[in-house]
Order: structure tokens, then sequence, then C-alpha cells
């Protein structure tokens, strides 16, 4: 998974990671804004795990959206 791909689309895939991380607010999402480091420590704060544990869930999330292509509609 490109990161700079989900900064530069970051709306348009906020929706995805709210549905992985329900807890994460649209605040979180915000200060995420699509920094792949900032959103694994912001999944270790809100759901109290370690480092390591966010790191796996963040790479099995990369596995399973690596095939995503934002919408180029205008």
């Amino acid at each position: 998974m490109n990161w700079d791909m989900i900064k530069g689309n970051w709306k348009q895939f906020k929706g995805k990671v709210h549905e992985q991380w329900g807890k994460l607010t649209d605040d979180h999402l915000d200060v995420i804004a699509g920094k792949r480091e900032v959103l694994s420590g912001k999944i270790q704060e809100t759901y109290g795990i370690t480092k390591d544990e966010a790191e796996k869930q963040v790479k099995a999330f990369e596995e399973r959206h690596k095939d995503y292509r934002p919408s180029t509609t205008v």
C-alpha cells in the first residue's frame, strides 16, 4: 500500500479506517490525516494495546486493502 497515495486521498480512504477501528473518532481521523505512524499510535492509544500489536493490525489492514484505488471522479 502506498501511504503517499493514502495521504493524498485521505477523505476518501478514512471511511475504511473507521470501519476497521470504530473507536477512532472524526477528530482522531483528522489528526491521522493519512500518516501511517500516527494511525498506529492512535490505535495503540485508543485500544490500549502494545505498539507491536498496533503495527500487526495496520499491516493486516494494508494487506486487505493493497489493491485499493481511490475514486478519481471530480
